[in-house]
C-alpha cells in the first residue's frame, strides 16, 4: 500500500515537473483547454456587448430555458459582468458605424471568447478588416459559421394537414421591397418579369408598406412570391423565403445562392429558381404553366405533408445557441483574416 502511494506521488510530481518545463504558449493552451471544458452543470455567461440595431429586449429570468429549452445558459447585457463572462458577443453593425467600440482598453480574461455576429450579407458588412485577429468565433446565417443561426430551417414532420392549394387566390405574384436599387440583380429580374406577368408590389419603395399583421395574409392571396435576395452571397437565404413565402403558403421564386444551396436547406420541390431559366420570358412561361395546372401547382406545396419550417427572429433565442454549441467549439481559434472569411 505504501509502495502504491509512493508511485502515485512520483507520477504526480513528474507531471508537475513536465508542465513547468513546457513553453508558456503550450502551458497556456493546456490551461485554456481545461478551462474551456466546462462541467455540464456549470452556467455559461453570455454577455451581449450592445444590442443589434439598438433595440433591446428583456433578459430577466432564465430566458434560454424558457425560450429554447437550453439550461445553464445565462444571457446578460450588463457590461460589469465582463471580467467573468465566458463569451462576449459583438454585433457588427454597431462596430462598423461607430455606435459601439471593442473594449480593447480592458484586460481580456484568458478563457474568454469573443464572437463576431452579423446576419447581413458581405455587401452590408463594412470595415471588417480592422477586426482581423480579434475574434474567436463567428455567428451568422452561414452554414460554415462557428455558431450557425439561419433565418429558417426545414424539419421533418407535417406542417399542416390540408396544405394550401391554388383555389381562390386573386393575386398572381407579389413582391415586398423597401430598399430598391436599380443596379441590383433582383431589381433587373423584377423589371424584366413584370413585362410578362402581373406583380403586386408592396413596401417602402412604392409607399405601400404592409403592417406586420397584414404581411402574410396579403401574400397568402398570391400564387407566387418573389423571394429575391438583395445579394447573391454564400448561404444568404433570408426571411424573404422562410417567412414571406413559406409561412404565407405561396410558391417562392428565388434569387440568391445556387440551386444546390436552396436544395440543401429548403423542403423538397418547394421553390422555383430564377437561374434555371435563360431569361424572364422563359421563367414567366413556366409560372403561367404552373398556375394553370392545378396538379403542377400543388406539387410545389406537397412538402407541407411531410415537412415543416421553423423560423427564428428573436436575438435572445439566437444567443442561446452559443451555449448549445459551446462544448464543441475550438478553444484557441482566432480569425486572423475575418475580412477574408466574411467575403468568401
Amino acid at each position: 500500500m505504501v509502495a502504491y502511494g509512493s508511485r502515485r506521488l512520483c507520477l504526480l510530481f513528474s507531471l508537475l515537473l513536465l508542465l513547468s518545463c513546457l513553453s508558456p504558449l503550450v502551458y497556456h493552451s493546456f490551461l485554456t483547454q481545461k478551462l474551456h471544458a466546462q462541467p455540464s452543470h456549470k452556467n455559461l455567461t453570455i454577455l451581449l456587448w450592445h444590442w443589434p440595431f439598438g433595440r433591446s429586449y428583456s433578459l430577466g429570468g432564465d430566458k434560454c430555458l424558457e425560450m429554447s429549452h437550453i439550461s445553464h445558459c445565462i444571457l446578460t447585457d450588463d457590461r460589469s459582468m465582463y471580467p467573468t463572462a465566458d463569451v462576449v458577443v459583438f454585433h457588427h453593425q454597431e462596430l462598423s458605424n461607430g455606435a459601439s467600440a471593442l473594449p480593447l482598453h480592458l484586460p481580456r480574461p484568458a478563457a474568454q471568447h469573443w464572437v463576431w455576429l452579423s446576419m447581413e450579407p458581405p455587401v452590408n458588412n463594412a470595415n471588417v478588416k480592422k477586426l482581423n485577429g480579434v475574434f474567436n468565433w463567428t455567428m451568422s446565417y452561414r452554414r460554415d459559421a462557428d455558431i450557425p443561426i439561419p433565418y429558417g430551417k426545414t424539419l421533418q414532420g407535417a406542417g399542416v394537414k390540408g396544405f394550401p392549394g391554388a383555389l381562390n387566390r386573386s393575386c398572381f405574384a407579389s413582391w415586398v421591397v423597401s430598399r430598391y436599387k436599380p443596379n441590383q440583380t433582383r431589381v433587373q429580374v423584377y423589371q424584366s418579369l413584370k413585362k410578362y406577368i402581373p406583380i403586386e408590389v408592396y413596401g417602402g419603395w412604392n409607399k405601400k408598406p404592409l403592417p406586420e399583421d397584414r404581411l402574410l395574409p396579403t401574400i397568402s392571396n398570391c400564387l407566387f412570391y418573389l423571394s429575391l435576395e438583395n445579394s447573391e452571397a454564400t448561404d444568404y437565404i433570408s426571411e424573404k423565403l422562410w417567412r414571406n413565402a413559406f409561412q404565407a403558403g405561396a410558391i417562392p421564386v428565388v434569387l440568391g445562392p445556387s440551386r444546390s444551396t436552396y436544395e440543401a436547406v429548403a423542403p423538397p420541390h418547394s421553390f422555383i429558381h430564377v437561374a434555371d431559366f435563360k431569361d424572364a420570358a422563359e421563367l414567366a412561361d413556366h409560372l403561367n404553366h404552373v398556375a394553370a395546372d392545378k396538379r403542377a401547382y400543388e406539387e410545389y406545396l406537397r412538402w407541407h405533408q411531410t415537412h415543416r419550417i421553423e423560423t427564428c427572429t428573436d436575438w435572445r433565442e439566437r444567443l442561446c445557441q452559443i451555449c448549445q454549441k459551446y462544448p464543441n467549439l475550438p478553444s484557441r481559434k482566432v480569425y486572423q483574416d475575418l475580412e477574408g472569411w466574411v467575403n468568401s
